[in-house]
Parts: C-alpha cells; structure tokens; sequence
C-alpha cells in the first residue's frame, strides 16, 4: 500500500494537471511507443517552441484530473503508453504540431483530443490541425486589411497628382498673363498719341480774346461825361436870360 506521502503527491500531481487541463484551450493524448530518445527529444522540442506544454502521464492519475475537470470521455482512449500536449495561448498549435510531426513519423498514434472543455474525434482533430496557425491567420487579417488601405493610398496619390497638375496649370496660364501685360501697357502708353486734348487746351487758351466785357464797360464810364457836357450849356443859358 502506498504511503500518506506517496498518496499526497500523487494527489498533489492530479491536481496540477487539472488546473492544466482546465485552463487549456485544446489537448492532444498521443500514443509515443516506438519513438526513440532522438525521435521523442524532436517532437518536444517543436512543441515548446510552439508554446505547448507535453508531458508523459500515467493513464489512471490522468483519468483523476479528467473527471475533476469534466473530461471522463477520454477514459476509453487511457490505456498503453501516454503522452498529453495542451496549449493555453494557441487552439490549433498542439493539434498542428503533432499531426505534422505524426506525418514523418508513423509511430506516433494520435489517440482523443478535447477542446475548450469537450473531448473531439479523431477527425475533428485532423481538421483543427488543417487550420491554419494564429500568427498565420493575424498575417492574412493583416493582409486583408492592407488591400483597402492600398487603394485609399493609391487613390489618395491620383488626386495628390491630380492636384499638382492643376497647380502646372494654373502657374503656367499665369505666366501666359504675365508675357501679355507689357503688350497690353505698349498700347496703352501710345493711345495718348491718338488723343484731341491739345486741341481743346489750345481752344481754351484763344477764349480771352473774345471777352469785350471790359471794353464794353469803359464805354458805359465815359457816356455820363458825354451827358454832362450836353446839358451845362443849357445851364449857362439859362443864366443869362435871367
């Protein structure tokens, strides 16, 4: 019979595996007999570079932590040489890692899988293995997403040229302004030629010599003197009658 110390580790062990199993995403029990120590050294270290936890298990401690986490379907694949990879960052890396390893490798027998907390068919792992990998499917999205924003770029850079052909335009019928303004001030500066204004200053100047007005008045100064002159003899004759 075991020992207490023998027992609580045991239990210890279960315990640590279920929490395991009760936080991955997926798992894999796999069949290793026939592997060699180089073959197996391979296969863990693939799926430690995937993040994937593997590890050798008997199958009745394995059943414990199954049936704490709700997994008791996997009791029928439990029996000969065990082995278990769960990831809890990646749904597809243990399915993936293992049925490509399983491809080069015959002896390695994929026997039960489960998935978010429900045992999956051999089949049903076949085609998570077939997904493809997260940073796989965050490249496509990526890809996805770079296609529109291409052609916003693209269409963004049609109307940048568009504006720049504008602006050619503008600067180059502004220079066509330019070269025809001293054209138009030449003709400008010769219209003054063509212009009657001396004439009409030259008539204005001839003015003064029709203005008689102060002749005229002259006349009018002398006529009283002419008047006064008349009727002082009348006077005088006057005079002498008295």
């Amino acid at each position: 019979m075991p020992s207490e110390k023998v027992l609580e580790a045991k239990k210890a062990q279960v315990a640590e595996v279920a929490d395991l199993l009760k936080a991955a995403q997926t798992g894999v029990i796999v069949d290793y007999r026939g592997l060699t120590v180089e073959e197996d050294t391979d296969l863990r270290a693939k799926l430690r570079s995937a993040n994937v936890k593997y590890f050798v298990m008997k199958n009745t401690l394995l059943l414990r932590a199954a049936k704490e986490v709700g997994l008791d379907a996997l009791e029928e694949v439990l029996h000969g040489p065990t082995a278990i990879a769960v990831s809890s960052e990646d749904a597809v890396a243990p399915a993936k890692v293992i049925a490509d390893f399983a491809k080069g490798n015959d002896k390695l027998e994929i026997k039960s899988g489960f998935m978010d907390g429900a045992v999956m068919t051999l089949d049903e792992i076949k085609t998570l293995a077939s997904t493809p990998s997260f940073e796989t499917l965050i490249a496509k999205m990526m890809g996805s997403l770079n296609s529109p924003i291409s052609s916003l770029a693209r269409t963004l850079q049609a109307i940048v040229d568009g504006g720049k052909e504008i602006a050619d335009l503008v600067a180059e019928k502004a220079g066509e302004a330019s070269e025809a303004a001293p054209a138009e001030e030449a003709k400008a500066e010769e219209a003054p030629a063509e212009e009657t204004a001396p004439a009409e200053e030259t008539k204005t100047e001839e003015a003064p010599a029709e203005e008689a007005a102060p002749a005229e008045e002259a006349k009018a100064e002398e006529a009283p003197a002419e008047e006064a002159k008349d009727e002082a003899p009348a006077e005088e004759e006057k005079t002498d009658a008295e």
